[in-house]
């Protein structure tokens, strides 16, 4: 069956639902999340849309007809995106989930998660500034795109002069852990998290 030519394009303001929509959809480890959370945002909140939202020259979507089918999503500057995050997103985030009491089994976390962001060693932002996230849905994947998606993320890391790049990775997501070590990555995981990291400029 033919389908629709697959670009690789900038994401813009118009793919915030669809960023939403593929974070959910790969929540799992990278399969569908959907019955892990009660508020279909969740992982969004989290893991993709402040992305697009504060640094949207570093976001990328996997285009199939005006459909996006995956992202890109990276921040040059983790400890200032971070600062960022606390000032002007996870405070409209959290008035948003508000009123939502946990009843499904990822609920709890990702909530806690809102409360209180995760904060990484300081080792980790010296060689390893900035970090990315990347994910596509289930009929895009194992197609060769994740890869072109990946190059075309970290060419633009290394175009704004970025010296390194890290991503953190589910402990059980074997998949993953194999795909980035064939990119180039290395694993640099310490204290529980699994973290892999790549040398982007001198």
């Amino acid at each position: 069956m033919m389908v629709a030519d697959r670009r690789i394009r900038p994401a813009t303001a118009e793919d915030m639902d669809a960023l939403f929509e593929i974070c959910l959809k790969t929540a799992d480890a990278g399969k569908d999340g959907s019955p892990l959370y009660s508020d279909p945002k969740l992982p969004g909140y989290l893991w993709a849309a402040a992305y697009l939202k504060f640094w949207p020259e570093f976001s990328f979507v996997l285009d199939e007809g005006g459909r996006a089918l995956g992202y890109a999503l990276a921040a040059p500057d983790s400890a200032a995106f971070a600062v960022l995050l606390e000032q002007e997103w996870w405070p409209e985030v959290r008035r948003a989930v508000a009123g939502l009491v946990p009843t499904r089994p990822g609920d709890a976390a990702i909530l806690q998660r809102i409360a209180h962001p995760e904060t990484h060693a300081p080792w980790l932002f010296i060689d390893y500034p900035a970090h990315m996230h990347i994910n596509l849905l289930p009929e895009a994947q194992s197609s060769g795109w994740g890869r072109k998606m990946m190059d075309v993320g970290l060419e633009a890391l290394r175009a704004a002069g970025v010296r390194g790049v890290h991503l953190g990775l589910a402990p059980k997501n074997e998949a993953a852990k194999g795909f980035y070590r064939h990119l180039g990555f290395e694993d640099v995981s310490r204290d529980g998290h699994v973290t892999f990291a790549m040398r982007l400029n001198p």
